[in-house]
């Protein structure tokens, strides 16, 4: 992990065991979920991650009655869990939940919960915090890149103390990110990640003035360097990894990539010779 943007910030917010609820949003891929899950493990702090989607409601979140062993009991769910364990809370993608969460109004307050299927009052534990990481800023997706993404009360917005909005890392920045990510598969090719730095810039810039559709975000540019360690091959693992974009789309990001290192087309020349002659 390379600590960079606001996780000095989450680490402060974390460290002081204050209860501080912050809301991060930020295109996808950029690092928001990594980037509390890393600062928890800093701090040995415990981290309880709840993927939220339009099905989440006080069921799933507060809890309710199971069959155990042939027993109808109730189980907490992992919002009352953390409360208890003072562990930081985070829901991951809120922005796709409906008003069905509106069962958290009181607990992102820091108050204690009336339990109302078992009558158990669960007071917050020292430390215990809520951190909510969204695509978007609550307002719904204008866009159209986020269609799944939902318009979130006012009123429950209102109760977070911060709010942060995550951009993508500086060039240097995820150089360093790109580096680590071949040192774990054993690959490092520092010219590469330089190129894919450069590459992924571009299309960003491009992107922010309206001259595409799509971004290459920080986690797609690692899955390119995974497909690299396997394959060997810059195109074919830039090919493999931007396939979900539209034909036109990706071949325009791949003849971007052949722009800015001239050499790829050269290798992958290399590459196919080499194939053919051990045919």
């Amino acid at each position: 992990f390379v600590p960079w943007g606001f996780f000095k910030d989450v680490t402060k917010v974390i460290k002081s065991e204050m209860f501080y609820p912050m809301y991060i949003s930020g295109l996808s891929g950029n690092g928001k979920t990594f980037m509390v899950e890393q600062s928890c493990a800093k701090l040995n702090r415990e981290f309880i991650r709840v993927q939220i989607n339009p099905e989440t409601d006080e069921d799933d979140l507060l809890g309710g009655f199971r069959l155990i062993n042939g027993e109808t009991v109730f189980s907490k769910g992992p919002v009352l869990k953390a409360m208890e364990n003072g562990a930081v809370l985070l829901l991951d993608e809120i922005d796709r939940a409906t008003n069905k969460i509106m069962c958290l109004q009181g607990i992102l307050e820091g108050k204690p919960v009336l339990v109302k299927k078992t009558g158990e009052t669960i007071t917050p534990q020292p430390g215990f915090n809520i951190i909510a990481t969204a695509n978007t800023k609550g307002k719904g997706s204008d866009d159209g890149r986020f269609t799944a993404a939902s318009i979130i009360d006012e009123a429950f917005l209102e109760r977070f103390t911060i709010s942060i909005d995550q951009q993508f890392p500086a060039k240097s920045i995820e150089t360093k990110i790109v580096i680590k990510h071949m040192e774990k598969f054993g690959s490092i090719d520092k010219e590469f990640a330089e190129k894919l730095v450069t590459w992924a810039d571009i299309i960003r810039k491009t992107f922010e003035d309206d001259g595409v559709d799509e971004v290459v975000s920080t986690r797609r540019l690692c899955h390119i360097t995974q497909s690299y360690s396997i394959f060997g091959d810059k195109l074919k693992a830039i090919d493999l990894c931007i396939s979900r974009f539209d034909d036109d789309t990706k071949e325009a990001f791949l003849d971007l990539y052949t722009k800015v290192d001239s050499g790829a087309l050269d290798s992958e020349e290399q590459e196919i010779e080499s194939e053919d002659n051990y045919e």
